[in-house]
């Protein structure tokens, strides 16, 4: 069993002195580690509050007190998979698309090393990238994608590329299977009735926060199980939650998830086949003083590389 050290563990001068994620030993040689958490500080995707940039730091801060045992999923995930902390990728943060060429080469590296990404943001643009290097791996994969908003607007202030594009562009350039894509959690005031034709004309699965209320979390997760029998990628925007639990996000949407949902949700997609996996938007600046957001952000993390053991060690 891995031991359980204290919170100042693994601290690494990489992040000016805040522990590592999760207390995980620091490495970036590849072989080393199956399984690679890593920092994506950028948030020049943004179109309203700035800050997600901070996200991975504020996130390794509050993952210290992470416990190593599951006991929902019933697993200790360090002691099946090796885990470490990557650091963080040197993103340009005066353009988007420079960022995404360092960010599309570095994840492609690490699964060329058959090392999973377990990404935290930074904004929500960052998944383009990542699901570029995947595609390339393994052709287009199935997506879950947790949001209060679809990401799927054709452009912003004349712009392709920011946080509401990418998972369109995705689809464009055929990175993702729409028809094996499922959008929950949806909820808020959009720009106009036609928002959601893109989806429908792609087939792309949207699961409103409405139906999750109404419908149960029992019935949202059943939906996860079409996607089994092929690669899937997990992307989840802090923003599903609702800001009660969550208030440290740059574009908050009132009546979303709480806390105790997206745990259960996340714990749902257990036995499906991960290719990697991103948690963006965390603010912290908004977060004071409890910090309550990035701690459960910590904790979906958590929850995520848990399914990655349980998959490992085949359980159903």
């Amino acid at each position: 069993m891995r031991e359980f050290r204290p919170p100042d563990a693994f601290v690494s001068p990489r992040f000016g002195g805040i522990p590592t994620f999760m207390r995980l030993p620091h490495s970036r040689e590849l072989g080393a580690f199956e399984v690679a958490l890593l920092g994506i500080p950028f948030d020049g995707g943004t179109s309203y509050r700035t800050g997600a940039r901070f996200g991975p730091r504020e996130i390794r801060a509050q993952s210290a007190m992470i416990r190593p045992y599951s006991h929902p999923q019933r697993v200790a995930p360090f002691e099946r998979l090796r885990i470490a902390d990557y650091g963080d990728i040197d993103v340009v943060p005066i353009s988007i698309e420079r960022t995404f060429e360092v960010i599309e080469k570095e994840i492609g590296q690490l699964l060329d090393a058959h090392v999973i990404p377990v990404s935290v943001g930074g904004d929500h643009s960052i998944s383009l990238p990542i699901l570029r290097a995947i595609a390339r791996r393994h052709g287009p994969v199935g997506l879950v994608h947790f949001d209060s908003h679809t990401d799927c607007w054709d452009q912003y202030f004349g712009s392709k590329y920011f946080h509401g594009t990418m998972f369109r562009r995705a689809v464009e350039e055929g990175v993702i299977d729409p028809r094996r894509t499922i959008q929950l959690g949806i909820r808020g005031p959009l720009y106009e009735a036609t928002d959601f034709d893109f989806q429908a004309e792609h087939g792309m699965q949207i699961i409103t926060l409405d139906e999750i209320k109404d419908r149960g979390v029992a019935w949202t997760a059943e939906q996860f199980r079409r996607l089994a029998g092929g690669k899937i990628y997990v992307t989840f925007d802090i923003d599903s939650v609702d800001p009660a639990y969550a208030p440290a996000t740059g574009t908050p949407e009132v009546g979303g998830l709480t806390s105790h949902e997206a745990l259960r949700l996340v714990r749902s997609l257990r036995g499906l086949d991960f290719t990697g996996f991103d948690l963006v938007e965390v603010s912290p600046q908004f977060d004071a003083p409890a910090q309550i957001t990035a701690l459960l952000a910590a904790n979906l993390l958590f929850e995520f590389l848990c399914l990655l053991a349980v998959a490992r060690s085949g359980a159903p």
